[in-house]
């Protein structure tokens, strides 16, 4: 082989070794923001702060990380985890004793 064909070569093996371990990568770090969100969510509703949509938020993440749209659902994920905190402050901040401060 020539030594340009050979560089193509290692250029495109480098490539495809990068995406096969991107991917679970991505899939790691969604499942990551899934738990998160899935903790704040809990943590809103314990003070009766959940959001209405937070929840199908979660589950739309988790759908789309199933179709291995691993970015899409961490996005999607750290959104909802957004959602949950700021009804979790929304709930307590309105409540007499003044929780969260």
């Amino acid at each position: 082989m020539t030594k340009t064909l050979q560089s193509i070569m290692l250029a495109a093996s480098i490539a495809l070794a990068g995406a096969l371990f991107t991917a679970p990568a991505f899939a790691g770090a969604a499942e990551d923001a899934i738990a998160d969100a899935k903790e704040a969510q809990k943590q809103a509703d314990s003070v009766g702060g959940e959001w209405r949509d937070t929840g199908k938020m979660i589950k739309k993440a988790e759908a789309l990380l199933k179709e291995g749209k691993a970015e899409e659902a961490e996005r999607l994920a750290r959104e909802a985890e957004a959602q949950a905190m700021n009804g979790y402050i929304q709930a307590t901040s309105q409540t007499a004793d003044k929780l969260h401060f």
